[in-house]
């Protein structure tokens, strides 16, 4: 049997929890793939006000969980194997520690060492509008090989629901790395 691909999924504290919760679903129903948590101190507070969920409703969803401090965590070495990293939501301080190398916590760190390794990072900056500064970061990040994921919704699929538009962004996302989202979210076919 071979090994389960790793995945990161780091929540912070801006809104738009579902999102990391969410993927968190999907890769639970999927065998293949193994996924390491953290959430930081701001994303617990909008977790618990955006979803009525706890630390340890969000923990089980997750194969590993990593405290946000915790910067000996097996994510922290570029020797530990994974796809990549997803934050999901991600607020513009976390933007900006990834983009100026700040590592001073698990998610910043995670999200350098992805880079450094040339392995995928995703990030779902959550800000609007956004001023210079963010813009900036955003340009930085993605000139180190890291993707910028609004979670701007397709209206060509023509739905009403919520849920709907969050799966096809998780669905989009998660697409990137291979992971089978079937039935998540119905891709452009064309006119």
């Amino acid at each position: 049997m071979s090994a389960k691909k790793r995945l990161i999924i780091a929540i912070t504290g801006a809104t738009g929890a579902i999102y990391g919760v969410r993927m968190l679903q999907v890769l639970q129903a999927q065998n293949e793939w193994e996924t390491h948590l953290v959430i930081s101190s701001a994303g617990l507070v909008n977790l618990k006000h955006e979803l009525d969920m706890t630390r340890a409703d969000l923990s089980a969803l997750a194969d590993v969980t990593h405290g946000i401090h915790d910067i000996a965590a097996t994510i922290s070495s570029g020797g530990f194997k994974t796809e990549g990293m997803i934050i999901a939501p991600c607020s513009m301080k976390t933007l900006a520690a990834v983009a100026h190398g700040f590592g001073d916590n698990l998610i910043s760190r995670g999200a350098d060492v992805v880079l450094k390794e040339r392995r995928r990072l995703v990030m779902m900056p959550r800000e609007t509008p956004l001023n210079l500064v963010h813009i900036r970061n955003m340009g930085i990040v993605t000139e180190m090989g890291g993707i910028m994921f609004p979670p701007m919704p397709a209206f060509y699929n023509k739905t009403d629901s919520l849920m709907a538009m969050v799966n096809e962004t998780v669905g989009r996302i998660l697409d990137m790395f291979g992971v089978d989202v079937t039935g998540l979210y119905k891709p452009w076919e064309g006119l």
